[in-house]
């Protein structure tokens, strides 16, 4: 096989240079040189045509439009996530903490995928029997799946074409690497050339491939930025590693939504779906207590009641503390802010925390009156009706908003039988569902009235 010539380009400026250097020498940026492959052994058409032919070129008239064709992962909530399940040549890439369940979930899913579909499961940070044995543990079918150990990406994509399986799973991508470079397996170029080479390969072949991502101790995945922009879909798992509930979030999706969320619980058995999260989510006390309510949040495609929770106390600090979890921290400063201008209701001499109930991730506005009604509930430690929904985005003259999908929110609600709603007035239904009383408020002031009636 010929040499690869290799060269040092800066990610700051894209100079190239013929050796590593410690800064480069045109920008001056330190530690910005990382090694790329310029020509190698790799045919003319390689790297610049994993994404299909570059010679065929047609009007947007002239091209196909069928439907993509799908088939299913065997898990409802995984299929959910990736827009109704998994699509040939597709490249998954799922992140997260360590412990969290990748490999557990993807093994699942390759056991039950090779029962109708050839399939072949690569580890790069396993032994085949380490497989084997949390096959055996999780009690899945063991007599179709396929499992290789290998590390070099050149093995892997020479074995899958012999193979041919529908899906493949690599274990993870931060362990592969390729003989053109001579950089250490994980580094920025190995994942980005690795990476290519799959992605080429599974749109040539048709090959499903699920990637798994190492992530930082910030969270995000490791390794270049444009491994997200390569693949098709990006997953996170979300979740504490000692709690029983995990989530799995599309971040980006080329063929569904994106922030579509998959509920799982952590069993002994492996994970198990969730179909129905708002009723774990809604596990509150008998009693009602102050400082709990209720929201309904949307994700992705479907209505999902949490419970946020407050806790407002007296300062003992110069520098009252705002935190939050599950909310957005500055979004609690805005919304307490207009809660003293708007409401009368001052909060500056108090310590405010927020908790949305089961890890949840709360990333749109309309949890903004919920959470001011959780505030008000725990400052004047009165609790509110266990049977009251709010939701409804507060703007910073004291306005409130409507927000998408509000009939399906309050459905949700009837059908998990609350009573009572407070809600925009443009999310206001012509006809209530059966059951639930509907309040539209337009003002800040309106809300606060009708919460404690």
């Amino acid at each position: 096989m010929a040499k690869a010539k290799r060269m040092y380009g800066c990610t700051e400026c894209g100079s190239t240079f013929p050796k590593w250097a410690g800064q480069c020498g045109d920008c001056g940026a330190w530690n910005t040189l990382v090694e790329t492959v310029i020509d190698g052994a790799a045919p003319p058409s390689g790297r610049a045509g994993w994404a299909g032919d570059p010679a065929n070129i047609k009007t947007l008239a002239e091209v196909s439009v069928e439907e993509v064709p799908r088939f299913s992962t065997a898990s409802g909530e995984l299929d959910r996530v990736l827009g109704g399940g998994l699509v040939d040549g597709s490249v998954v890439l799922i992140g997260g903490d360590p412990g969290i369940g990748k490999s557990t979930i993807l093994l699942q899913t390759l056991c039950n995928i090779a029962r109708q579909f050839p399939a072949l499961y690569v580890t790069g940070e396993e032994s085949q029997q380490q497989v084997a044995m949390r096959a055996r543990r999780l009690d899945l079918p063991q007599d179709k799946l396929k499992v290789m150990t290998e590390t070099c990406i050149e093995s892997i994509i020479a074995t899958a074409r012999l193979e041919k399986p529908k899906v493949m799973v690599i274990d993870s991508i931060q362990t592969i690497f390729t003989e053109q470079l001579q950089s250490a397996p994980g580094g920025v170029a190995q994942v980005r050339e690795s990476a290519a080479l799959l992605v080429r390969f599974a749109k040539q072949s048709g090959t499903a491939i699920f990637l798994v991502g190492h992530v930082t101790k910030e969270g995000a995945l490791a390794g270049p930025r444009v491994l997200e922009h390569m693949v098709d879909t990006v997953l996170y798992f979300e979740g504490e590693s000692d709690g029983r509930l995990r989530l799995l979030r599309a971040v980006k999706n080329r063929f569904g939504a994106i922030n579509e969320l998959g509920v799982f619980g952590m069993t002994d058995k492996g994970l198990k779906e969730v179909t129905n999260p708002s009723a774990i989510f809604l596990t509150r006390a008998q009693e009602a207590v102050p400082g709990s309510v209720v929201m309904a949040t949307w994700e992705g495609t479907r209505p999902m009641l949490v419970e946020v929770q407050a806790l407002v106390d007296t300062s003992h600090t110069a520098n009252p503390r705002r935190v939050t979890l599950g909310l957005d921290q500055n979004r609690l400063a805005m919304l307490l802010a207009v809660l003293h201008r708007h409401g009368g209701i001052p909060t500056y001499d108090q310590d405010v925390f927020i908790n949305v109930v089961g890890g949840v991730k709360v990333l749109e506005t309309a949890s903004d009156l919920a959470l001011m009604a959780a505030v008000i509930s725990s400052l004047r430690n009165r609790p509110l009706d266990t049977d009251l929904l709010v939701f409804g985005e507060v703007g910073l003259s004291g306005e409130i908003r409507p927000v998408p999908s509000g009939q399906e929110r309050l459905k949700e609600a009837a059908k998990h039988g609350f009573k009572r709603a407070i809600v925009p007035k443009g999310n206001a239904p012509k006809e209530s569902p059966a059951g639930l009383q509907v309040i539209a408020v337009t003002r800040l002031e309106q809300a606060l009235d009708a919460l404690f009636e």
